[in-house]
């Protein structure tokens, strides 16, 4: 058998069955093969038979990138994470720098649907997100649309992406489409998700939605991506490919691949709706506590002198008992308390129980049905921008952004 070289075109044999796909490497004696459907499987050498070794292009970061000016301009804004890397995905490689020259040469598809700039505001794993970062994002955003692009990706590593797309809706208000979108896997993993979101999430920045979106797989399979809006999504797998999901809501939209025709439901707000406007004041001593059965009240001592939290509480939004006096006393002193319920669908009803009736009277906001990460960083913005506690108490009960529904499902 001929020499295996990354890039060859390869046929897995097993018994019955015959996939073709990708030859990537030999790893501990095993052969790593990209399938056609997107997955990486680790076999023996001797169930793979060469078919043929297609032409290479040249390596990233060699060469002149000739971008279609007639084509619509995006920028993307890179902070890090799985998909910030150079990938190419016919061969699984993996490159550690990230511009838009790079990631053309890596998913040349891309240039068939916009010309783009790039902009770099961090290189961090997505835990290390900070308030601080959210606000210098929002602010490159906003000078990137008042530039004129038509539309705005932001690349951003997923445990963290829900927090900072809802930030940057609060924060925000924009014409044209700002997308969200990360990589679960790598390129170097079984069913890399990378390029296909990518390529998703180009076509989605390039469409007719004017509002801040996640976009990412709404499957396991590579058949289409899923739109979210900001305030309404959460991770709800570690791994899966298909771990964004809109919650109390239908996605937005959906973008079919490889067709790339982007799908919107009449919900979504449409490009040229709104004139940019950026808000990007944040009360970042604010907190998000999740209760839990015997939590001691003492625990909220550590939050005095904070000026918002937001509780995670059980069912319709309840804490213990005990919680009540020294959440009063925290209330008077000044902290917005506001209850979110660790169910993540329906709302928060404090007039049903006895507990929640004196949450209330102790001066406790009700969340409604938002998320407890998006009542967070919308209670960072609104006391950011509200010094008056009762306007912000209403505020906190306003719809803003899409993150509080009329009837819950």
């Amino acid at each position: 058998m001929e020499r295996l070289e990354t890039g060859d075109l390869v046929r897995y044999a097993n018994g019955g069955t015959a996939l073709t796909g990708t030859y990537i490497a030999e790893r501990d004696g095993m052969a790593v093969v990209k399938l056609e459907s997107g997955y990486n499987i680790g076999t023996s050498l001797e169930k793979i038979e060469f078919i043929e070794r297609p032409a290479r292009h040249p390596p990233a970061g060699a060469g002149v990138v000739v971008q279609n000016p007639d084509l619509p301009e995006l920028s993307i804004i890179s902070t890090g994470g799985t998909i910030a890397s150079r990938v190419d995905y016919r061969t699984g490689a993996v490159m550690s720098q990230f511009s838009a020259s790079d990631i053309l040469r890596a998913i040349p598809e891309l240039g068939d649907i916009a010309r783009y700039r790039d902009r770099q505001i961090a290189s961090i794993l997505s835990e290390n997100m900070q308030p601080a970062l959210w606000r210098e994002l929002a602010r490159a955003i906003y000078d990137e649309i008042r530039a004129g692009v038509a539309g705005v990706i932001v690349t951003h590593g997923t445990d963290t992406m829900a927090y900072s797309a809802a930030a940057v809706r609060f924060m925000l208000k924009t014409p044209v489409p700002v997308v969200f979108v990360g990589s679960q896997r790598s390129a170097d993993r079984p069913s890399s998700d990378n390029a296909m979101n990518a390529l998703c999430s180009a076509a989605v920045a390039a469409g007719d939605l004017g509002e801040v979106v996640v976009a990412m797989h709404a499957t396991t399979n590579d058949d289409r991506c899923a739109v979210h809006r900001a305030t309404r999504v959460r991770k709800m797998h570690t791994s899966r490919r298909d771990a964004f999901q809109s919650t109390g809501m239908e996605p937005l939209g959906y973008v079919d691949y490889p067709s790339l025709s982007v799908t919107l439901s009449d919900e979504a707000v449409r490009r040229g709706t709104e004139e940019p406007e950026l808000h990007d004041n944040l009360e970042e001593r604010c907190a998000l506590l999740h209760f839990y059965p015997g939590m001691p009240a003492a625990v909220l001592d550590a939050y005095e002198g904070y000026k918002g939290l937001v509780i995670s509480g059980t069912g319709l939004g309840h804490v213990a008992t005990a919680w009540i006096p020294k959440l009063r006393e925290m209330i008077e002193s000044g902290t917005t308390v506001v209850m979110t319920s660790q169910c993540l669908h329906g709302r928060v009803c404090d007039r049903v129980y006895n507990t929640g009736r004196d949450l209330l009277s102790a001066g406790v906001i009700e969340g409604e049905d938002m998320l407890p990460e998006a009542a967070l960083v919308k209670l960072m913005w609104v006391l950011g921008n509200e010094p008056d506690p009762e306007r912000a108490g209403v505020l906190m009960q306003t719809d803003l952004a899409g993150e509080i529904r009329r009837r819950s499902i």
